[in-house]
């Protein structure tokens, strides 16, 4: 039986509404650090002071600047003993405050004079310079970034504690591309992606490949349309699933979503564009929840041109920054060099008309 779409499309706001119903972040896991990249942070530790103590930030000779007072190459001031050699990382000896280079001290045999002063803290990296006593790795709800990474390896952490929703792709043939693309917008996410492939396009095929029992949320990429072969989301009903086909958003008008038992699934058309589309208005709202994400930021900049949009149906405009403003790409319908070429989205709810020329607009990055 061919797929139709219902006699009236669902409101983006009311599958949205419906998608996140009853929906609570995963519990947290600990992940090393190379897992752990752009996972939605769950709480850390805070971090001890690095270093903890004062340390040599050179290669060089450690010694007192009150003590080299007047020493220069015209007035060498000879040394009673040979100066302590410190290589970076060392610890400071006590009583020293400064590292001089190799050629600042002048050495013949058991014999030392300085050719140079030194000023505290020269070539010395302070307790606590680099990481201060008592600092949180990453605020919870924010995603693991290198910066991140860095200062939990140089404080020694092996592990993070972050929230990684599972995902499970399931790809129609004949939409490799939309599913490759997809997939890689999950990883940086921060999911932890299963990607499977049906067998063919028929809803058994199809329906065998719909395991919900060890994922979080589940996504299908193509057959959501209503072409003699698309069985998608027949073969989601057939499992028991209840769905809203069709939704008044633009593109992604043939995309669908809601649950298979108590896992929430999206239904993403096999084009790009619509994929994407569905993917930014419905899946990135679901995976901030399954991950307790903080707010996603906007950047609020005027735009270039006037944008029009059709009342009922909600759009999607993609932009690009240009002199400090928003110019607009493509709305509704995107080419892919569009998708290319795009730093930042727009949603125009349906009850819109659109901007001016000029009107500020918040819209969200592409690549954060």
């Amino acid at each position: 039986m061919t797929q139709r779409l219902p006699p009236s499309l669902t409101p983006l706001d009311t599958a949205l509404a419906m998608l996140l119903r009853g929906v609570d972040p995963v519990e947290p896991v600990e992940l090393p650090l190379d897992e752990a990249a752009d996972c939605i942070s769950a709480g850390m530790p805070l971090l001890p002071a690095h270093p903890p103590r004062d340390i040599a930030a050179v290669d060089g000779w450690a010694l007192c600047a009150n003590d080299l007072v007047g020493a220069s190459s015209y007035s060498p001031l000879p040394l009673a003993e040979l100066p302590v050699w410190v290589e970076a990382g060392d610890a400071m000896p006590a009583g020293c405050d400064c590292v001089l280079d190799a050629d600042g001290v002048g050495v013949s045999g058991p014999l030392a004079e300085v050719l140079v002063e030194g000023v505290p803290g020269q070539g010395v990296a302070r307790a606590g310079s680099d990481i201060a006593g008592n600092t949180p790795v990453v605020t919870a709800g924010y995603p693991v970034g290198a910066a991140a990474l860095l200062l939990a390896s140089v404080a020694g952490r092996d592990e993070l504690s972050v929230r990684r929703p599972r995902l499970r792709i399931v790809n129609v043939p004949g939409a490799t591309a939309t599913m490759q693309m997809i997939a890689s917008l999950a990883r940086t996410a921060g999911l932890d992606v299963s990607a499977h492939q049906a067998a063919s396009r028929d809803t058994a095929s199809i329906g065998e490949a719909l395991d919900a029992s060890a994922c979080d949320l589940l996504l299908t990429i193509g057959g959501s349309g209503v072409g003699h072969a698309d069985a998608t989301v027949a073969a989601l009903v057939r499992r028991g699933a209840q769905l809203d086909h069709g939704l008044a958003l633009q593109p992604g008008r043939t995309a669908a979503s809601g649950r298979l038992g108590k896992v929430p699934v999206v239904v993403l058309p096999g084009s790009p564009a619509q994929a994407l589309a569905a993917w930014l208005a419905l899946v990135l709202p679901l995976i901030d929840r399954l991950s307790a994400r903080r707010p996603r930021r906007a950047v609020t900049l005027p735009l270039a041109r006037k944008i029009a949009s059709s009342v009922g149906i909600a759009e999607i405009a993609l932009l690009a920054e240009e002199h400090k403003t928003w110019r607009s790409l493509a709305v509704g319908e995107w080419p892919l060099q569009a998708i290319a070429g795009a730093d930042a989205w727009l949603l125009i709810p349906a009850s819109h008309e659109g901007f001016a020329a000029g009107e500020p607009v918040d819209a969200y990055l592409m690549r954060e």
